[in-house]
């Protein structure tokens, strides 16, 4: 059995092995999309993680939700958690969004998190100016980056009202997802939760990946794509993710959430070229700077 210390030390851990997981995320988008649409990937990719997580929970004997409203808190999320909020990023990257705005988008969790749990959640009372400065020095930030992509930056990476749309989109879903689990979701095991999930999800996107006429194009990008988002995204970041916020870490992950951008567009520089100018990196440090400053604890 592990020790304490053990535990200690892994629970530290995990939200940064969460950040380095997530940061995958919009890169495996890039990959996959070019040879699918984004319902149809999404589905398979659900279809295929139920297809891992019940084996699973039948071996090790884990229980189901015992309740009926526990099965409906846990199907809210998954809406919301995965179909929500991948489909609004997988088809804001789809509709010519590159990695490293979808993620700097999305990665503005943290400010709408840390306002609400401020104003309304009774966690710290009020608004404090210093988190609304940080809320308009990352707004600012975002305007920078999006202004330069409006302007076009290079196939795959602009930005149209419509892809901002749908990264929008995710933002909010994400975010309300995190505080529904929150307040709703019992503790349970994170595998049949994962798995209740992923069912609600499947049921929302597979009627809207039918309405699709793109047919899915298997090749190796296409399948290297599908075999991280099942067993890197879903059945570890995602597993990370519920972990995280039912053993009350959701602070570590929320302050650790704006490095995403900075490391998801260096990677997506790297593998695809897309552009990083001195507006971009300016937009980024002032996003992640405003976002620290919400989410930091008060003095």
């Amino acid at each position: 059995m592990p020790s304490a210390s053990e535990d200690n030390a892994w629970l530290r851990a995990m939200p940064w092995v969460f950040v380095l997981i997530w940061s995958t995320g919009f890169i495996v988008a890039r990959y996959g999309m070019p040879h699918a649409p984004p319902m149809k990937f999404l589905a398979v990719r659900y279809a295929l993680s139920i297809l891992c997580f019940l084996p699973w929970i039948w071996l090790a004997a884990v229980k189901w939700p015992a309740s009926r409203s526990q099965w409906l808190h846990l199907s809210v999320t998954g809406i919301l958690m995965h179909a929500a909020y991948l489909g609004g990023v997988w088809a804001a990257v789809k509709a010519g969004m590159g990695s490293g705005l979808s993620a700097l988008i999305v990665g503005l969790q943290p400010v709408l998190t840390a306002i609400w749990l401020s104003s309304v959640g009774g966690q710290g009372g009020d608004v404090s100016r210093r988190q609304w400065l940080g809320l308009l020095l990352g707004f600012a930030g975002l305007v920078l980056v999006v202004s330069h992509k409006f302007k076009g930056g290079g196939p795959g990476d602009t930005a149209t009202w419509l892809n901002l749309s749908f990264a929008v989109l995710a933002l909010l879903a994400i975010t309300v997802g995190t505080l529904y689990q929150k307040r709703f979701v019992k503790p349970c095991d994170v595998r049949s939760a994962n798995a209740v999930q992923l069912m609600a999800a499947l049921a929302v996107t597979l009627p809207l990946a039918l309405l699709e006429n793109e047919p899915m194009q298997w090749n190796t990008e296409l399948a290297g794509a599908m075999a991280w988002s099942v067993l890197g995204l879903t059945l570890g970041g995602s597993s990370l993710l519920y972990l995280l916020i039912q053993r009350g870490a959701a602070a570590s992950v929320t302050s650790l959430m704006y490095l995403v951008p900075p490391c998801t567009a260096l990677i997506a520089w790297v593998l695809f070229g897309e552009p990083i100018t001195l507006t971009t990196v300016l937009g980024i440090a002032l996003t992640a700077f405003g976002v620290s400053l919400v989410v930091r604890s008060s003095r």
